[in-house]
Formats: structure tokens, C-alpha cells, sequence
């Protein structure tokens, strides 16, 4: 076990620039693991231990020695499926009704319908369908890979499961084999902030501007502003995700601008100049076309710390496909080698959204360690990360290796605060991550998505 974390952990640090000895600073507590054919507890553990490492350095550049971090395997365990517990109501469904996978007449494929437009578009392809049983009938007339390509050219979100043979082959596997785990470039150096780094909370004084949807990204941002930063999360008019958003608006602000809008534009180039971190998942080129592409970010914001994810890579066929993590897992063969592993009769995917959650960490991790060069040499950060190439990292660090299980959930994994999210009050697990001295914890609770105005504090 430890052998493997501390692989998989120095490569997502050397991935973002970290020095070879960062890691000794690092020591992992807990054991069993959470049931799977991969080591996932094994890969949650490392991408929360680079966060945890981009904090200690980002502390010692400011303050002088690097503190210790301690990552705990069983609270990273349990954070990648949710961190929040409500007290006397519930979350929402995390699916919509017919989401799922389903069998065509040569295999299996995902549909992917949460957004309202989504679903619309695998109907159209379809024909609407009320209920799952509806939709099976209809899926099952087709081959997959035709269906699948029917959906996405509908502006529809699905996938045919293919086993990691054949993503290996697929020429959208063979561009993501090639890319790094992060692409980090530096831009040039302008005047060196004077952002105070207190050790309680590191990122005070840090603006934020989120444009992630679910999942990752969000998990990056909310990560920052547990850490003291200022995060204004923007969405489009009459977006949501009801099933998430109490999970990942902890610290956040929330407000709502249409970038086809002059108007909104306009608020949105005030945000972005003053911005000093910049989180976006939009797909390759989509900030592009609506005119704020890299240059235009830069010159809005020298300095300023700009990273963004997508699905499916930066390169190859996919690089623009919409997708989520549990239609990467269809693609790269983790749901295909999980149904193998558990011998069933359908697909099996993780048992969390770990895709999601671990590229969230290592998307944060790349921030701050943007953060810190940028208190150092006064450079700028361009940062990529992708699912489906942390899905590589996950499927190269081979199948587990059968840790015992996690010991049940316990009133003691609990934080002593009662959070009065807008849904109701709630509490949190204790936060994965203990680095001496620093407090992890949002300064605002939950709240729904479009909250607050447009604006920095």
C-alpha cells in the first residue's frame, strides 16, 4: 500500500511541477479501502495529498519550513463520494430517471440525461420515452457504437462501454496515452502580489472566479475557499444541479451572468480583471468562441492563474465532446474490467466519482502551486487537466490489491459545526487533509446557485 501511494503521489506531483522531496513532508494514516477492481482509495489519497503539499509549499515559500501533511485514507475515502450529511431533510436524487446504462443488440452503452437539454436530445434520437423500461426498448434496437455517435451528434451526452483493450486502440485513447496528467505553462512575469498566506487560512486576500460544473472543478473551488479564498462562482441563467450543489458551494458565492450577453460581458471582464485565479471547465474552445480565449484572459489579468478541464482530453477526435465522469469510466473500460472483477451481469462502475474528484484536487493543487510561483517570480499559471486522463492514472496504477474494507462511518468522522445551508441545517466530515496550524473550513455555508450578485466583496 505504501509503496503504491507514494508512486502515485510523486507522479501527480511531478505532473504539476512539485520537487522529488516534497513528499517526505507526507504521511498517510487509516487503511482498508473502498470495494473496487482499482485502487481508488489508493488514488483519492494521493490527489488529495498533492492539495495537501501544494498548501505546505505555497506555506513555506511565504513563511519559511514546509509543515507536515497527513492524509487520512479513510476520510479521502469518504469525501470523493460526499462530504456533507444533512440533519432532518435529504439530498435530491443524484439521477435522472432514465439515466443509466442500457443494452444494445451488441453491448452496452451510458446515457448520460441530467440536464434538461440532454435528455432532449437522446429522445429525439429515441423518441420520448417516460420511463426506463420505455428507453431499454427503444436502446435495444440499436448497435452501440451507432447509438452513441447518434446521441452525441444531437448535442446528447452517451457512451458504449469498451474495455480498456479497446480504448487503448480507440484513437481518442491513443491522443489521451499522450498527453500529460497536467499541462502547466508559465506566462510572463508581472508585479509580484503581496497576498499575506496566514497560516490558519493561506489563500485570504485570493479572488477566485469559478466557471466549473459538475463535478471537478467545483471540488477545486471549494477547496480554495475552505482555504480562505474569495470564490464568486458563475453560472448561465437557469442552470443547476439540485443533487450536487449543496455538496460544493461550501465557501462559495454564487451568482448567475449569460456571456452572449453585452451586458453580462461586460460584468464578466470586471470580474475577470480583478481576478486572480480563474477555474473553468468549459469544453476546448468554447471560452475561445465566445471571445475570452487565453490571450484575452492574460491581458484582462496579468498573472493571472488560469486552469480549466475537460472531459475526454486536449487532443484527438473527442478533444470537444461533451462528457462526465461516469461516461469516461464506459469509455476507458473501468465499468467493462469492474463487471469482469465482480463477475456480473452489467456493467460496474466505481464506487464513487472518482474521476471527478481526484482531477477536482489535482485541478486546486495546480492552482496553488500557481499561486505560489506567482508570490515568487510574479509568472502567471495556464493549467489543463482532463477525466479521461486521470482515468489513465487510476487504470496504470493496476487492479487492487484487496485492502480489507473501510471501517463504518462514525459520529466521530464529524466536524463539531452545524452549517445552516439554504436546504437546512447540515455537518461535515472532517476534513481528509490536517497540515498544523491551518484551519479547513468554508466561512459561508451552502447555498443554491445564483444567491448573490455579480460581484467581488
Amino acid at each position: 500500500m505504501a509503496d503504491i501511494l507514494h508512486v502515485l503521489t510523486q507522479t501527480a506531483w511531478k505532473a504539476i511541477g512539485g520537487s522529488d522531496t516534497a513528499i517526505n513532508a507526507v504521511k498517510f494514516v487509516g487503511s482498508g479501502s473502498l470495494p473496487s477492481a482499482y485502487r481508488v482509495t489508493d488514488v483519492a489519497s494521493a490527489a488529495i495529498a498533492v492539495a495537501g503539499m501544494s498548501i505546505a509549499e505555497l506555506l513555506a515559500r511565504r513563511n519559511g519550513d514546509a509543515p507536515s501533511v497527513t492524509v487520512d485514507r479513510r476520510l479521502s475515502s469518504f469525501w470523493f463520494r460526499t462530504s456533507i450529511r444533512p440533519i432532518g431533510w435529504s439530498l435530491p436524487a443524484l439521477w435522472d430517471p432514465i439515466a443509466g446504462d442500457y443494452q444494445t443488440n451488441d453491448g452496452w452503452i451510458r446515457l448520460h440525461t441530467n440536464a434538461p437539454h440532454h435528455r432532449a436530445a437522446a429522445e429525439h434520437v429515441l423518441g420520448s420515452g417516460s420511463d426506463k423500461v420505455g428507453v431499454a426498448r427503444a436502446v435495444a434496437l440499436w448497435k452501440k457504437t451507432e447509438l452513441e455517435a447518434a446521441i452525441v451528434e444531437s448535442g446528447g451526452c452517451a457512451a458504449e462501454m469498451r474495455s480498456t483493450a479497446e480504448w487503448a486502440q480507440h484513437p481518442q485513447g491513443m491522443a489521451v496515452a499522450g498527453e500529460p496528467l497536467v499541462h502547466v505553462v508559465t506566462t510572463d512575469p508581472v508585479a509580484r502580489p503581496d497576498w499575506p498566506v496566514p497560516i490558519p487560512r493561506p489563500l485570504t486576500g485570493l479572488r477566485v472566479l469559478d466557471l466549473t460544473r459538475v463535478l471537478a472543478g467545483p471540488v477545486a473551488a471549494r477547496l480554495l475557499a475552505v482555504l480562505g479564498a474569495q470564490v464568486l462562482r458563475i453560472d448561465p441563467p437557469g442552470w443547476d444541479e439540485p443533487a450536487v450543489v449543496p455538496e460544493v458551494t461550501l465557501g462559495k458565492r454564487c451568482a448567475r451572468l449569460d456571456l452572449r450577453q453585452a451586458e453580462d460581458r461586460s460584468t464578466f471582464e470586471a470580474l475577470l480583471s480583478k481576478a486572480d485565479v480563474l477555474l473553468h471547465g468549459y469544453r476546448p474552445g468554447a471560452l475561445d468562441r465566445l471571445g475570452f480565449d487565453p490571450a484575452v484572459r492574460r491581458t484582462l489579468s496579468p498573472g493571472l492563474v488560469d486552469v480549466c478541464l475537460c472531459a475526454y482530453g486536449w487532443s484527438g477526435p473527442w478533444a470537444s465532446r461533451r462528457g462526465f465522469d461516469s461516461l469516461v469510466q464506459m469509455s476507458s473500460g473501468i465499468a467493462d474490467t469492474g463487471m469482469a472483477w465482480r463477475k456480473a451481469a452489467r456493467p460496474l462502475p466505481l464506487p464513487v466519482q472518482a474521476l471527478d474528484h481526484a482531477t477536482g484536487y489535482l485541478m486546486a493543487a495546480t492552482a496553488m502551486r500557481g499561486v505560489t510561483r506567482r508570490l515568487t517570480l510574479g509568472g502567471g499559471t495556464e493549467g489543463r487537466l482532463s477525466l479521461a486522463r486521470t482515468a489513465r492514472l487510476l487504470v496504470d496504477a493496476g487492479l487492487d490489491d484487496s485492502q480489507p474494507p473501510l471501517a463504518p462511518e462514525t459520529t466521530e468522522d464529524l466536524d463539531g459545526v452545524i452549517e445552516a445551508t439554504d436546504w437546512g441545517n447540515a455537518r461535515r466530515l472532517v476534513a481528509p487533509i490536517s497540515i498544523p496550524g491551518v484551519a479547513l473550513h468554508g466561512a459561508r455555508p451552502a447555498r443554491r446557485l445564483g444567491s448573490d450578485q455579480p460581484q467581488w466583496q
